[in-house]
């Protein structure tokens, strides 16, 4: 059975279309925002994933309504490539340096949303987007998933470095959390996600 999800999401700020596609498959990007794009390539590739993402935004206002949607329509993807979540390991966790950067992702497909970000990034560099508008992303990839994602800035300066280890241990730990455990079994102590 594949595992691949699609979602569409157009409001008067954004249309958005995705296909994430659990087990591998094609990258391809088209949203007119090269650094958001950058950091997405950078979770589906070490996440060994395929995702395709295509639509626009209204970028010329800033970026903060795109990469919200972004994260909506996303994690309407994961969701629905998820299923009900059967025969999944349903956490994992993986650590990405770069270079002077050192980020822990955590993540839980539990089926409630939380996000906790945990540490700064002390560098001066000004990023093409706000880390509180990427910390809005996390939220909206949490929130349509219903995942718990946890991410701990362990060491870092360079915002650069920082957000793309970010995203780099992010697509890590959802490989780790979606990788099937050989059963058809619920991963829950309850009986329900």
């Amino acid at each position: 059975m594949k595992r691949i999800g699609t979602a569409q999401r157009t409001t008067q700020e954004t249309s958005l279309a995705a296909t994430w596609a659990l087990d591998g498959g094609d990258i391809r990007l088209q949203l007119g925002f090269p650094f958001f794009e950058h950091l997405l390539h950078s979770m589906a590739k070490h996440g060994r994933m395929g995702l395709q993402l295509s639509g626009k935004g209204d970028l010329e206002v800033d970026a903060h309504h795109t990469v919200e949607d972004v994260g909506m329509v996303l994690g309407e993807a994961l969701r629905e490539a998820l299923g009900e979540r059967r025969g999944i390991e349903r956490m994992g966790h993986d650590y990405v340096p770069m270079d002077e950067a050192l980020v822990r992702v955590s993540v839980d497909l539990g089926g409630r949303a939380f996000v906790v970000w945990s540490g700064d990034v002390e560098g001066v560099y000004r990023p093409t987007i706000e880390l509180s508008v990427l910390k809005g992303f996390l939220w909206a990839l949490a929130g349509a998933a219903k995942a718990n994602i946890h991410v701990d800035v362990i060491r870092g300066q360079d915002y650069h470095h920082v957000v793309e280890a970010t995203f780099k241990a992010l697509g890590r730990a959802l490989r780790v959390a979606t990788k099937p455990d050989g059963t058809q079994n619920l991963p829950s102590t309850k009986g329900v996600l």
